[in-house]
Formats: structure tokens, sequence, C-alpha cells
């Protein structure tokens, strides 16, 4: 019997979720807010997290492998790990927005926190 194992399948192959984490955790390092789906943004918020706690220690090989915008690798070294140095944990919320009106998909915002 197949379990399903790490996480949520988002209708989309591995490799095309991997894609999706990256250019939406980009998307959120730059802008600091995303709207999108409830799922989707359920799915980043962990994946986001992981990336501000390898930066916050340091690490520049753990989240250059991930991130592939010079911009949002500088902003979130120079900016967001400076900000969140004495946060443990925590750096995201998921605020629910209401129905898409084209495929009533549940919307949310994913933002960070201050």
């Amino acid at each position: 019997m197949i379990k399903t194992l790490g996480g949520r399948r988002l209708g989309v192959t591995s490799s095309h979720k991997r894609s999706l984490m990256r250019n939406m955790a980009v998307s959120l390092f730059l802008h600091e807010r995303v709207e999108t789906t409830i799922m989707k943004a359920k799915e980043l918020r962990p994946y986001a997290e992981k990336l501000i706690t390898h930066a916050k220690n340091g690490k520049h090989f753990m989240v250059r492998k991930e991130i592939h915008n010079r911009v949002a690798y500088k902003k979130l070294f120079d900016v967001l790990a400076t900000r969140y140095q004495d946060r443990k944990g925590g750096y995201t919320r998921v605020h629910r927005m209401g129905r898409r009106m084209g495929d009533n998909a549940e919307t949310g915002l994913i933002s960070l926190v201050q």
C-alpha cells in the first residue's frame, strides 16, 4: 500500500512542486507577502521558515542550493536574517482571504511577521 509521505501533492509532480516552492519562496522574500491558495500557503510555510533559519545560522550553501535569485538571496541574509535573529521560529503567518471567483478555491495571504 502506497502512503502519502512528505506533505501535500498539490496535483503536480515532485519536480514541479519543488520549482513552485522555490518560486513562491523568492516572491515571499522579495515582497514579504504572497496571495495564493490555502493549501499552497500551508505547504510554503515550513519551506520558507527553514530557509530563514538557515540564513540566521549563516549556512550560505544550504540557502543558495534552494534560492537562485540573487536579489532575494541578498535580502534574505541582509534584512530578514537580522530581523529574526532573536526569534526562535514562526516567521510567517497565513490569513484566509475567501474564495476565488473562477474555481471557488479557498485563497489566503501568507506574509512575513514583523
